[in-house]
């Protein structure tokens, strides 16, 4: 325990034995040096005397004993020193001052041999020497007065702290994505695997603009589930960015299979190179509920402010109307009609012939009756409130294009029949996001519902920039898919992206029950969001303060972040933190990682430079489109033609017959 009187003696000691080594090289230099302190008249009889005894103790029995002796005394006085601690100080500096100080002080020796006066002699010799005491008692005393804790000045954002282990195994399974990475842990480098064991509890790949997950996550999951013999359905918001990869994928791994898949392609813009797929098709649709699940998804597909509005009169009474319409023609003509481009022009007719032909179906009775009960009673403007909304928002849909693709049958949505296995890409247009998100919205929603079934081929959904399109139901795909081998990817750049386009409430099931997060740089709440969820890991707290004469020092651990928010919005491209989901029998420790995906740049550079074109499907002009447009046009007055004119001709169905005067 150090007390006052302790330091004292401390102090007092330090003192004295500094004053012997001063002593002892005075008699140093007074014994070398006589004849000049003599020729100086600082010699007596006293001194001489004193001298003599001294010398028979063998002090000075060779020239540099005194001078060592002098020297350890000295290094003596300055282990004890406590000078005031400086910050700039380095142990480089008081090194100097003590290699030159000795440097000086032994070759001091060699000024007594310069051929000069024994005066000047003596006082080059005793200057030399003294300076280079002096300089070694400085060096010393600078070497006290460093702070000798030891704390990384260049860390300043803690980096190396926040480092944690991670999983370096690769572990593989029928169904795993792995991707090779590389962390940090304090200031090693390690290599690790980024293994996601079970796609089926659904993969989150989130990221701003540039973060690279299509580059570093979407592209491997598309080749490595191709590879293990998935049936495959992507959303290539960007066509044809993703379906190429798909494509040449397919064309190199289709012998996997045990049956070999074929690969369709739905792309609005090109329609040589887009195969055609009708949606609404009848064998898809067994009961009037799936007519209805259709037309919700065109609707809130169109008008994406109404998916908060869901339950609301002029929400619910268009899809109700438009459930209608598509049941009515389900059920004719075993669905020779069932398309949407007959659907919207079905809705385009005056209300006497729509609502005379919707009356002739039983089912849809009940759905129908308010609207006809209100233009009958002259309720105009309610009426047009109703119905308006939706053949407004579905006139937008009105195309020769998309009737074209829309009309026609190339293939069945069901893409994990293990008869007939599927490799499906449908790509938007970021111009023409409201038009072509609805379509392909429906498409997704069909899709899902035909595809989550049981004892079917193993599946992917990977949809790039998921909130442009509209997918009823996601959480429950997510949550019982899982059983139906069906592996669900969902890339958005953040989750506020995903709150605007889905609501809060569903935006927040969506995040919270995937298994498997990927996430690039993202900022705000989602960072905030992510970070808690990746939970906290042991920290070295290390804290010290500089007094005239001690450095007090502190150390403890604390739980804090394992990944802080400001880390996850200062991510680099190619940089992912995130957390993946285990089995029971495949055990995960290290489930969280903060890692940077590697990628073999050549390689895929040299892949992408070999990639071969998505084929021309069919020849197509002008002509074939704007035929099949005007032939849709003439179905419906055909079918409206005939089906009035057999309710005219039957006596028991003319009571169907509406004819507002």
């Amino acid at each position: 325990m150090q007390t006052s009187e302790n330091q004292q003696a401390l102090g007092k000691i330090l003192d004295m034995s500094r004053m012997i080594a001063i002593g002892l090289l005075a008699l140093h230099f007074y014994y070398q040096c006589y004849t000049a302190f003599e020729s100086w008249q600082l010699a007596s009889r006293f001194s001489d005397r004193l001298l003599d005894n001294i010398i028979r103790t063998g002090l000075f029995s060779f020239f540099s004993k005194p001078k060592l002796i002098s020297l350890c005394f000295l290094a003596l006085s300055l282990l004890g020193v406590k000078g005031k601690k400086k910050e700039d100080l380095s142990v480089k500096t008081g090194l100097i001052y003590l290699v030159v100080g000795l440097f000086i002080y032994v070759l001091s020796y060699y000024t007594l041999r310069i051929t000069a006066s024994e005066k000047l002699s003596a006082i080059l010799y005793i200057t030399v020497c003294s300076l280079g005491f002096i300089l070694i008692m400085t060096g010393g005393t600078l070497l006290s007065r460093v702070i000798y804790l030891q704390i990384n000045s260049k860390d300043i954002f803690n980096q190396l702290n926040e480092t944690f282990p991670q999983e370096q195994r690769l572990l593989q399974n029928e169904y795993s994505i792995n991707l090779p990475a590389r962390y940090r842990l304090k200031d090693k480098y390690h290599d690790s695997w980024i293994n996601i064991i079970n796609p089926f509890r659904a993969t989150l790949v989130a990221g701003s603009p540039g973060s690279g997950k299509s580059y570093f996550v979407i592209r491997h999951i598309i080749d490595q589930h191709i590879a293990k013999g998935f049936s495959a359905f992507i959303y290539d918001f960007k066509f044809d960015d993703l379906s190429i990869i798909a494509y040449n994928a397919w064309l190199k791994k289709k012998g996997n299979y045990k049956v070999q898949p074929k690969f369709y392609a739905v792309n609005f813009d090109d329609l040589s190179r887009s195969h055609r797929c009708n949606p609404l098709d009848a064998a898809g649709m067994s009961d009037i509920t799936d007519a209805a699940e259709s037309a919700r998804t065109i609707l809130l597909g169109l008008n994406r402010e109404w998916i908060r509005k869901q339950g609301d009169f002029f929400v619910e009474s268009p899809t109700n109307f438009l459930t209608a319409v598509i049941w009515y023609l389900r059920k004719y003509q075993d669905g020779a009609f069932c398309t949407l481009p007959h659907v919207i022009e079905l809705m385009q007719l005056d209300y006497d012939k729509l609502f005379t032909l919707l009356r002739s179906e039983k089912e849809i009775e009940v759905l129908i009756n308010p609207f006809i009960t209100a233009y009958l009673n002259d309720a105009m403007e309610q009426l047009e409130g109703q119905i308006a909304s939706a053949k407004i928002a579905l006139a937008r849909l009105s195309s020769p294009q998309l009737y074209y693709v829309l009309s026609g049958s190339d293939f069945t949505l069901d893409i994990n029949n293990p008869d007939a296995p599927k490799i499906v890409c449908m790509g938007n247009n970021p111009q023409k996001i409201q038009t072509y998100g609805a379509v392909l919205s429906l498409y997704v929603n069909r899709l899902v519902k035909i595809v989550n079934k049981k004892n079917r081929l193993k599946s992917s959904l990977i949809f790039d920039e998921f909130p442009t399109i509209y997918l009823s139901g996601i959480d429950s795909l997510i949550a019982t898919a899982r059983s139906n081998k069906v592996a669900t990817t969902l890339g958005i750049q953040d989750f506020s992206q995903l709150r605007k386009d889905y609501g809060k409430e569903q935006a927040d099931v969506i995040v919270s029950i995937t298994g498997n997060i990927i996430s690039g740089q993202v900022t705000g709440d989602t960072a905030k969001q992510l970070s808690e969820r990746f939970g906290k890991i042991m920290q070295d707290r290390t804290s010290y303060s500089i007094n005239r004469t001690d450095t007090s020092i502190s150390r403890s651990k604390q739980l804090d972040v394992a990944i802080p928010a400001s880390k996850i919005a200062s991510l680099s491209s190619g940089e992912f933190v995130g957390m993946v989901a285990d089995n029971p029998d495949e055990k995960i420790d290290l489930k969280t990682f903060h890692a940077q995906i590697i990628n073999d740049h050549k390689a895929i550079a040299k892949q992408q430079a070999e990639y071969k074109s998505i084929p021309v499907v069919r020849l197509l002009d002008d002509s074939v489109v704007i035929r099949n447009y005007d032939q849709i046009r003439q179905d419906v007055q055909k079918l409206t033609e005939h089906e009035i004119e057999r309710i005219l001709s039957d006596s028991e169905l003319q009571h169907l017959l509406i004819q507002k005067k």
